[in-house]
């Protein structure tokens, strides 16, 4: 699905990234975590190819990115939902119309458009705030409209850039049982964070950035099952001295 070889990136004298590498499969969810500064935001700038690596190369479905025409990036951005942590919703446009906004770009029926939006909006919770504008809604609110413009393209993958930051505790894990739900039914999902709390509550794989480097890719559901795999065997060995 997504694959990251030795990838750095600079601007100008400052190391964003620097020799980056990691495989993420299809159909899994990541935790991208790391303080302020540490390179996730770059990290999706280059998924998106809003930027090229300085070297390295990136793979999404087996095509290098650096080597895409400028043609070939909207096609690439359909693959690819990205939910941004200022939302970057139309403020003049209702909820409904700033889902259906990327549809009308592909050129989708009309007919057609209608039916999907309505589908993801009852997906996210919004079905009864799809008149409203984004003035009129809250934190969660507005990240799930984000959310819904994302998902409404049907990408092969969701890259949510902080959905958490600005809001509170309990509408977090509403956002982030959205994306595990998302994830379930079969979509590859990155959540970039800096919240360490949230991240030790599942048990999912975790790439760990610090100064623009990769210094931890771990997958904590793998390491539990390793320990039930070794404490099983060690209770067998335990059984069969016992026995003798």
């Amino acid at each position: 699905m997504l694959e990251f070889k030795s990838v750095s990136k600079n601007f100008g004298s400052i190391s964003a990234l620097s020799d980056i590498s990691f495989y993420i499969p299809p159909g899994e969810f990541v935790f991208i975590v790391g303080p302020s500064g540490a390179g996730k935001t770059t990290l999706l700038k280059l998924i998106i190819r809003d930027i090229t690596p300085s070297s390295g190369e990136i793979l999404f479905d087996g095509k290098e990115l650096s080597n895409l025409k400028k043609k070939e990036i909207p096609h690439l951005r359909q693959s690819i939902g990205a939910v941004f942590q200022d939302y970057k919703l139309i403020s003049g446009r209702t909820v409904f119309e700033n889902v259906e906004v990327a549809l009308a770009v592909k050129k989708v029926p009309k007919e057609e458009r209608e039916a999907r939006v309505e589908q993801v909006l009852k997906l996210v919770g919004l079905t009864e705030r799809a008149t409203l504008f984004p003035s009129q809604l809250s934190g969660g609110e507005l990240q799930r409209a984000s959310l819904a413009r994302a998902l409404v393209v049907n990408p092969k993958l969701i890259f949510a850039d902080e959905p958490t930051g600005n809001l509170d505790p309990k509408t977090a894990e509403g956002i982030i049982e959205l994306l595990l739900k998302i994830n379930e039914e079969g979509k590859t999902v990155l959540v970039s964070t800096h919240s360490k709390d949230l991240v030790s509550k599942l048990r999912k794989r975790v790439l760990e950035l610090e100064g623009g480097k990769l210094i931890k890719d771990s997958d904590p559901a793998e390491k539990e099952e390793e320990k039930e795999k070794t404490d099983d065997k060690d209770d067998k060995v335990e059984e069969k001295e016992s026995s003798k």
